[in-house]
């Protein structure tokens, strides 16, 4: 007999959160506060969306496009399109209007969903993305009177009104696209990656477990990593599942107000970039009186890896764990991740050893595959000194890109991540570097990562970036960019002598150069591709390594 076979679909598990929990809310900052609705309330929106999306012609397996930041409409988008099997494509508004040209041409969407205030980088693309024929408008205060001639408009609420709120969300292909996130190529185009039903209900059960993110009804989640990067690492198909509390930055990331927002509403468990942490570290420090971080329990961290540094402060002064992930938009995005206790063994560790765990990218997932090969795809061995290539395969790892064969980027089934790093004896991951920001200096590896968090450690550094400058004898050499906490005075001799204590004198960087800001990618890494180019933020070029380090 055996079981029955039930398709793993999203719309199987997206309107369970509403129905044990129709009270809980989700909170949306705003320009002078914040609007709240219920899970209910939000489950009906979301099947008035797909009665709307309907209507205006979309069927399942279309493409919608996304504009929008953290925020309850966001949140309905993402209900919607999965009941009814339309493609979720989140458009990253931080992109540039040439990828976003692109991006939207190359899914072709045939509509989309945006905020009033990001109407205005939309604008720009008017004429040049034929295949919209919609644009629906999320007003919001401040925007209300907008207008747009990207595409015939409707005012968001108009859209819904009237609509039944309920949708008979069909059977569909478990392997039926859901979503499509693309990744911002360092070289030529973005890639596509498309998400099917399957392998984000799946991902959606791993990042719930009690060894990964464990979260729970009982939690209140803020989102602060934006739900147009890998579906916001899948937090908000999790939270509509279990019903948690959800807050959600819209666009307004000042550290202090994000601070204040987690306060206010009793987050107890966030995700985000470093930048993103160590903001919210220097708006605490700056009046730690102002802010009960008492409810806050842990905070995820992803896209690149924290400094060990901050993860200690974290703990330390705010008795928050911070539990660091390693992932990518091509592996939905959880692959591995670490926290102070994963293994019965490590119960009584003292707290030093746990956190040099925390430091590492951590364990693989339940249901993946991950391992390091030699340039020949021979396995290495697990020695925690062997570096290698780091190759993954697994239910919700992507396995080619969308309508663009990257077969460089495939061997077989394994994924091939561009990044570089070791496993240990106790099967953790850690990363060395991405094998694009590595420095090759005199046929030596030099791992920028490792110096960068060196240096943050040091007090009075607020931020640190590593890049390799083009040298003629040693191929490459490192090259540190350093951002001071305000009024702290740290000599580049400091650094330098700092470094000596961890690195070989060949790996310590030629120069120390002192800016105000480095430049973020549009996910909110350092961009060191612009780095290297030697530009600053502010678009001016970097002053010559002399006499930068003599001034």
């Amino acid at each position: 007999m055996g079981m029955q076979h039930t398709p793993l679909l999203m719309s199987r598990i997206i309107d369970r959160g509403a129905t044990l929990a129709p009270d809980v809310e989700i909170v949306t900052a705003t320009a002078s506060g914040t609007r709240r609705q219920t899970c209910a309330e939000t489950r009906d929106r979301a099947h008035q969306l797909a009665h709307a999306l309907a209507d205006a012609g979309i069927r399942a397996g279309d493409p919608v496009g996304t504009f929008l930041w953290n925020g309850s409409q966001h949140l309905e988008a993402y209900h919607a399109t999965a009941g009814m099997g339309a493609v979720l494509h989140t458009l990253n508004i931080r992109l540039s209007e040439h990828d976003l040209e692109y991006i939207i041409n190359h899914a072709g969407d045939r509509l989309v969903i945006a905020d009033a205030d990001a109407l205005p980088l939309l604008e720009k693309l008017a004429g040049r993305i034929p295949t919209v024929e919609r644009v629906v408008v999320v007003p919001s205060e401040g925007f209300e009177d907008w207008s747009t001639t990207v595409a015939p408009a409707v005012d968001y609420e108009a859209f819904i009104a009237g609509q039944p709120t309920r949708y008979e969300w069909p059977e569909l292909d478990e392997n039926a696209p859901l979503g499509l996130c693309y990744t911002s190529g360092t070289t030529g185009n973005p890639k596509g990656v498309e998400y099917e039903h399957r392998s984000q209900y799946l991902h959606t059960m791993a990042i719930c477990m009690t060894d990964s993110m464990a979260l729970s009804a009982t939690d209140t989640a803020c989102g602060v990593v934006p739900m147009f990067h890998a579906m916001g690492w899948g937090v908000p198909w999790a939270a509509l599942m279990l019903g948690c509390k959800q807050v959600m930055p819209h666009r307004f990331m000042d550290p202090a107000r994000l601070l204040q927002l987690m306060v206010d509403e009793g987050v107890t468990i966030s995700a985000g970039v470093p930048t993103i942490w160590q903001g919210v570290k220097a708006a605490y420090e700056a009046d730690p009186d102002a802010y009960d971080t008492s409810q806050l329990q842990r905070l995820t961290c992803g896209g690149s890896a924290p400094p060990p540094s901050l993860i200690r402060w974290y703990w330390d002064t705010l008795d928050v764990e911070m539990i660091q992930g390693w992932g990518m938009t091509e592996t939905s995005p959880l692959a591995t991740l670490s926290r102070k206790v994963m293994q019965y063994s490590h119960r009584d560790l003292p707290p030093d050893r746990q956190f040099e765990n925390v430091a590492k990218a951590g364990q693989l997932m339940p249901g993946l595959e991950l391992d390091i090969f030699d340039e020949e795809f021979n396995r290495l061995p697990h020695d925690g000194e062997t570096v290698g290539e780091i190759l993954v395969r697994g239910p919700w790892i992507c396995s080619e890109y969308y309508r663009n064969p990257q077969p460089g980027r495939f061997h077989g089934d394994w994924l091939i991540t561009g990044d570089v790093g070791r496993i240990d004896a106790d099967g953790y991951l850690i990363i060395s570097d991405r094998s694009k920001d590595l420095v090759k200096s005199g046929g030596e590896w030099i791992s920028s990562v490792d110096l960068e968090n060196h240096i943050v450690a040091l007090p009075g550094v607020a931020q640190a970036c590593v890049v390799a400058q083009p040298h003629p004898r040693w191929d490459e050499r490192p090259v540190a960019l350093v951002i001071l906490d305000e009024g702290a005075d740290v000599p580049a001799e400091r650094i330098l002598t700092h470094c000596a204590t961890q690195f070989a004198k060949w790996q310590l960087p030629d120069d120390v150069l002192y800016v105000k800001s480095i430049p973020l990618t549009s996910t909110g890494k350092m961009d060191k591709k612009t780095v290297r180019a030697g530009l600053d933020a502010e678009g001016y070029r970097l002053p010559d390594l002399r006499e930068a380090s003599a001034s």
